[in-house]
């Protein structure tokens, strides 16, 4: 597994729109990571890793 594979699903984050959680987890065909994340209102956006920091509680 890549380092760039630091969250998981279910994890809490926050997106530089909002907080949400981690459901998916994949690599595009180039070997970047990407983390789907589903905000409140259930809407699911990709980020890389960079974009996304843990919520602490």
């Amino acid at each position: 597994m890549s380092k760039d594979t630091t969250f998981k699903p279910g994890d809490d984050v926050f997106t530089p729109h909002a907080r949400g959680t981690v459901i998916d987890v994949r690599a595009t065909p180039s070997g970047l990571w990407v983390f789907g994340v589903e905000n409140p209102e259930g809407e699911v956006t990709y980020f890389t890793s960079r974009a996304l920091r843990l919520t602490h509680g």
